[in-house]
């Protein structure tokens, strides 16, 4: 008695009970909930194993999470919901291409640190094909990068029955060298259900967007620079006027204040000057009232039986999206199907098969370029109003010259929306088909072969007097990409007393071919006409190869003792096509052991349930893109011409070695009410394949070789619990927490102590691989300052400049967490979550911009001025060294557009620390009365909502920003970002 007293205050003291039902719970040991420590996971190949015996994390996520929440991208719905797991998204349109990482960047290649994504065991290739140009291109005269979306985003989330996530090298190395940055693990419904009979799942939801945050724009002061007329006084006029010379041709917010005044403006009923002088005023909605909401329409049917021999499942399902910029959304089509059928008692065949079919009439570029809206959102000033705009073309001049009264490096916002269409139209199949033998109870052999092909059409529209293309442009891109995989698995099983054993052993064959037709109509004979006979000159790049072939070995073997110890070897072999001969072959091992201690220390209790020790060690081979061996030439812009390329190729490579290991302690509690698990791990690669500079009397500018170690160190926790739990409600938690450090321990000899630039971005800003810094180190101009910490100013009333770039932050986080509630009482269930981020940076081009351009409310500081000036805050350098006062009045356009110059980083960079709500679900089900006398087994309806409230320091849209380079994301850099969408809807889901 004094025993189970003891228990209930420690329960209560905890919060995993309310005092109200702990008498009742004392009594009812049946309601407590017990976490399935015996639960199956899905491993590497496909494997099914015990969670318990397994010396690696492996968190499994269920259909719950991706089916309560219709999102476009199903992956965002793991975002904050597992430790270590990082989902970076571009923030370029609703298609939503995702970057997935765990457990933090391993490889100075910043494109080669993505998981594996594998679906019903066979790998994705993840090939993407971007536009080939730049987020930075203003006055580059060429175009933009658009986000075509992953093929992984497009598989159907109600299609999902499970998702593994396998973090460290030790747990995906049975996937060779794509496994070294971990895997996710993707496992579609079968049909298998419990009574064998034959059910019908409905699922439609609709969903809206809108901005979830707007830069803070100021509307005080209107469009100018400070020009006065012949009073002395500050004015405007749209060309020349009585009040004086034009000062209508700027893209500054540096001009009179609004305070009722009537000025010469634009007209758009004469499209110029107006004849009468108009009021001086603000148009408060002329950027937010370009964008729209959007909304999504998804529905879904799914039919699926099964017996005793054969289980059954097809779905199909449509999706409309009109995104919240106008003109621009998908439709997408989804049909699946899984069928399993038992032969005979020894063999059994298995195949799954997805077709997804993606269309869009146009999907919005990105970057900061005339052609994206992104741009026009910058350049907007505070007195011109949208409305004038909408017409697109001028007064008898339909395609042949738009609306852009205030400059021609600004496009029409609606010529961007209705007339620089970006379209595409892609097919893509995946599948696999299984046959798994059964000689006896103990060895059984599988034959599983996967295809993954994509069919893609692409088509650029641009019209006509567009700043870029003055005589209009139009593209055909054709893309074939196929990837094959099969494998054959020799599996024995059994049992010697208190011995297990397991060991299989097989092989893999992977290839993969790429197609790339590309043809441009450079200048258009008829406007409006977009086909390639119509091209005044014709490019045409020939198609290249870009194929590659692995084949491997591959063994596994894993002992227990007595379920108390277990232990698991395994051992793989490659031979890549993209290295040499002499070192196309190499081999990685890895081991994993277990030991549920709770077991053999025998002290398990009411209160102590669970305690697992794990760990492992890997060592995983990594080889390189195809053709990196040999010189070659590359076709050319002009048809029947060839190009040298700029990089001088390696005979002799050899593969990147990725060496992981890691620890952890699970522990459960209370009836398992209180699950806990912590693991520490660290990773080096060693022989990255990296480009140094050549000699320029080479003819080539860099050269491939290896070189170089990365460390990853850090640190992983995740806590869940049922606080309480009754007849009538529960109340579920879940909580993680992580932390990576990286540090780059050794860089190529021919460097000499020098940085090693890994990429840059517009370039200012430059992520430099230093010995003892980090991958994500971000490097710039910065200000100058005194001993005190004062900003320096010279002699002209500018900051002081600095000569050499220097470091400004690192782009990843310090640590990042979330947390989930749920609570389900009687019919009703509500569940939320949060999650965020500490540290990071964020250097915003856009900031910079509107900053020079006084379009911020931060730019509003001096305005009251007299006669425009500004005295910055800081010290000038006096000859003796010594320090004194800034008193140097200089004019507001200077002094913004020299402190918030593009090339300062360190002033247009920001904390990316956030908060986010970021999904709440509240959903009643139907009481079994009325389900059952509409002949149904399961109706529900749900409110759902997506990035509902957001906490930053950052400016702009969203600090979750990265850039979309050709077809890179890259973090820590904002270039034309896109508005990031606020979402809110309703689904029902119906069962018969």
């Amino acid at each position: 008695m004094q025993k189970r007293t003891q228990q209930i205050i420690l329960l209560a003291a905890l919060g995993l009970v309310s005092v109200t039902n702990l008498q009742a719970q004392s009594k009812k040991a049946k309601l407590d909930s017990v976490r399935n420590i015996d639960e199956v996971v899905v491993t590497a190949l496909g494997i099914k194993r015990q969670d318990k015996s397994l010396g690696y994390v492996a968190e499994k996520v269920s259909s719950e999470e991706f089916e309560k929440s219709q999102n476009n991208n199903w992956a965002q719905a793991l975002e904050g919901k597992v430790a270590g797991l990082k989902i970076q998204t571009a923030g370029a349109g609703p298609l939503g291409s995702s970057k997935i990482t765990l457990r933090g960047s391993i490889s100075m290649n910043l494109d080669n640190n993505e998981a594996l994504i594998v679906v019903d065991g066979v790998p994705l290739g993840g090939t993407n094909t971007g536009t080939g140009n730049a987020a930075y291109g203003a006055g580059s005269g060429g175009d933009l990068p658009v986000d075509y979306g992953n093929n992984f985003n497009s598989i159907n989330p109600d299609d999902i029955e499970n998702v593994t996530i396998l973090k460290g090298a030790t747990a995906s190395a049975l996937y060779g060298s794509r496994g070294a940055n971990g895997a996710i693990m993707i496992t579609t419904k079968s049909g298998k259900n419990k009574n064998g009979k034959i059910r019908v799942t409905l699922n439609s939801s609709t969903s809206f967007d809108t901005v979830l945050k707007w830069p803070d724009w100021q509307y005080e002061y209107g469009q100018g620079t400070l020009a006065k007329n012949k009073d002395g006084q500050f004015y405007y006029s749209y060309g020349a006027s009585a009040d004086g010379v034009s000062t209508g041709g700027t893209s500054s917010a540096f001009g009179p204040k609004f305070d009722g005044q009537y000025y010469f403006q634009y007209d758009p009923t004469v499209e110029g000057q107006s004849l009468e002088r108009q009021l001086w005023r603000p148009y408060k909605d002329n950027v937010k009232g370009f964008w729209q909401m959007g909304t999504t329409y998804s529905n879904s049917i799914s039919i699926e039986s099964s017996n005793d021999k054969t289980s059954f499942r097809t779905s199909l399902s449509a999706v409309n999206n009109t995104w919240m910029m106008p003109n621009t959304g998908f439709d997408r089509f989804n049909y699946a199907l899984s069928f399993d059928h038992k032969l005979s008692k020894k063999l059994r065949v298995a195949t799954k098969f997805a077709y997804n079919y993606t269309k869009s009439d146009n999907l919005p570029s990105t970057g900061y370029n005339n052609q994206s809206i992104s741009y026009f959102m910058i350049f907007q000033n505070p007195n011109v109003d949208l409305a004038w705009y909408e017409p697109i073309w001028k007064k008898d001049k339909y395609q042949v010259d738009q609306i852009h009264p205030f400059s021609t490096f600004i496009d029409n916002p609606y010529l961007i929306a209705y007339e620089m269409l970006n379209g595409v139209d892609k097919k893509l199949i995946t599948g696999n088909i299984t046959a798994t033998y059964n000689f006896n109870n103990n060895f059984e052999m599988m034959l599983r072969s996967g295809i993954e092909i994509t069919d893609e059409e692409r088509t650029t529209k641009r019209p006509y007097s567009s700043a870029n293309y003055l005589q209009g442009y139009y593209r055909e891109q054709y893309i074939k990409n196929s990837e094959y995989n099969t494998d054959l698995l020799f599996t024995y099983k059994n049992n010697f007393g208190k011995w297990g054993v397991s060991a299989s052993a097989g092989g893999n064959i992977r290839a993969n071919e790429y197609v790339l037709n590309d043809y441009r109509a450079i200048g258009l004979r008829v406007p409006g006409i977009y086909q390639l006979t119509n091209a005044i000159s014709l490019n045409t790049r020939i198609a290249q190869p870009n194929d590659k072939e692995t084949n491997s070995v591959y063994g596994l073997a894993s002992f227990n003792y007595d379920n108390l110890w277990f232990v698991d070897f395994t051992a793989r072999n490659d031979w890549s096509s993209t290295l040499p001969k002499a070192n196309r072959s190499y081999f990685y091992p890895s081991v994993a052991t277990s030991l549920i201690l709770s077991d053999v220390l025998k002290m398990k209790s009411k209160s102590w349930n669970y305690w697992k020790l794990r760990a492992s060690w890997s060592q995983v081979g990594n080889d390189t893109q195809p053709y990196k061996l040999q010189q070659f030439y590359n076709t050319s812009d002009f048809v029947g011409s060839a190009e040298n390329i700029a990089n001088f190729q390696n005979p002799n490579l050899k593969p990147e070695m990725n060496q992981n290991i890691e620890a952890g302690m699970d522990f459960s509690f209370f009836k398992n009410r209180l699950t806990y698990n912590v693991t520490v791990y660290q990773n080096s690669t060693k022989d990255q394949v990296v480009n140094v500079p050549s000699l320029i009397e080479t003819g080539y500018s860099t050269r491939t070789i290896n070189a170089g170690e990365v460390r990853n160190r850090g640190i992983e926790m995740t806590l869940n619990a049922i606080p309480v739990k009754n007849k009538n409600f529960q109340w579920n938690v879940t909580a993680n927490w992580s932390m990576n450090k990286n540090r780059i321990m050794s860089l190529p000899a021919e460097f000499q102590g020098e940085p090693y630039t890994m990429g840059s971005v517009g370039g200012v800003v430059f992520f430099n691989a230093v010995v003892g810094g980090s991958l994500g180190d971000m490097y710039g101009y910065k200000l100058q300052y005194a001993p005190d910490g004062q900003v320096i100013f010279g002699s002209d009333g500018l900051t002081a400049k600095s000569t050499e770039i220097e470091y400004v932050g690192n782009a990843y986080a310090k640590w990042r967490g979330g947390l989930q509630n749920a609570f389900k009482y009687k019919n009703f269930s509500l569940s939320f979550s949060f999650d965020g981020q500490y540290g990071g940076r964020v250097y915003s081009q856009s900031h910079h911009k509107m900053s020079e351009q006084g379009k911020l409310t931060h730019t509003l500081v001096g305005r009251d001025n007299p006669n425009g000036t500004i005295v910055g805050v800081g010290v000038v350098q006096n000859p003796d060294g010594s320090f004194s006062q800034n008193t140097k009045a200089v004019t507001l356009t200077s002094y913004y557009a020299d402190y918030y110059r593009r090339a300062n980083v360190e002033t247009n960079s920001f904390d990316a620390s956030y908060l986010k709500l970021r999904e709440a679900n509240i959903t009643f089900y139907f009481p079994k009365q009325i389900v059952q006398s509409l002949n149904m087994s399961d109706l529900s309806l749900s409110l759902f909502g997506r990035n509902l409230w957001m906490w930053t320091k950052f400016p702009l849209f969203d600090p979750e920003a990265a850039t979309l380079n050709d077809s890179s994301i890259t973090p820590g850099v904002e270039i034309g970002q896109l508005p990031t969408a606020r979402t809110v809807g309703i689904q029902l889901n119906a069962k018969f």
